[in-house]
């Protein structure tokens, strides 16, 4: 019986298959990861764009909003002070390319850290409002779950109990708010 992990020697013939399969496999490779490459900057480009038009959009909304203000407010200054600079952002991102907005991003942080946390903090708020709007139905909440119906009587001194004693519902605790402490708040057995 032959040992089929014992080293068997080579041919020329079947190493230089062995070259040219592997050199094919390694041209493969990197034309794959050269198309994957053009593809993902395609898609980075693509997105770049519809970020921009739509900061874009806003930019101009807010300018309109501006020019219905009164002329010279605070308020009129601010819009267009915003706008001025969401379509100078919009064109920034429009011509630079993911690192280099990485870049300036983490450069602004660095100058002004307490700007950064506060657009942050705003973009969050701002995020969770639209995802919040965006819950089917609109509503605020689940829906209330029905209370669950006691199980029937099994045994006669069971179905007497519940003919001379009726199910009461019981209370649910109330939630403390700030008007009324935790240590304020009535225990089940005190409603």
């Amino acid at each position: 019986m032959t040992d089929p992990f014992q080293h068997t020697p080579s041919t020329p013939a079947a190493e230089s298959a062995a070259r040219e399969m592997r050199d094919d496999l390694r041209t493969k490779a990197r034309d794959t990861a050269e198309e994957v490459k053009e593809r993902a900057s395609g898609f980075e480009e693509q997105q770049r764009g519809r970020m921009a038009d739509e900061v874009s959009d806003v930019s101009n909304a807010l300018r309109k909003a501006a020019e219905e203000m009164r002329s010279g407010s605070p308020q009129e200054r601010t819009m267009s002070q915003i706008a001025s600079t969401l379509a100078d952002a919009s064109e920034s991102i429009r011509d630079k390319d993911l690192g280099e907005m990485a870049s300036s991003l983490s450069d602004f942080a660095r100058r002004n850290p307490i700007a950064y946390l506060g657009g942050a903090a705003v973009l969050g708020l701002a995020a969770a409002r639209f995802a919040k709007a965006g819950k089917s139905g609109g509503s605020s909440g689940p829906a209330p779950e029905p209370a669950p119906r006691p199980a029937p009587p099994t045994s006669p001194v069971d179905a007497a109990r519940a003919r001379d004693f009726p199910a009461q519902p019981t209370p649910t605790p109330t939630a403390a708010t700030p008007a009324t402490p935790a240590y304020h708040r009535p225990e089940p057995e005190d409603i």
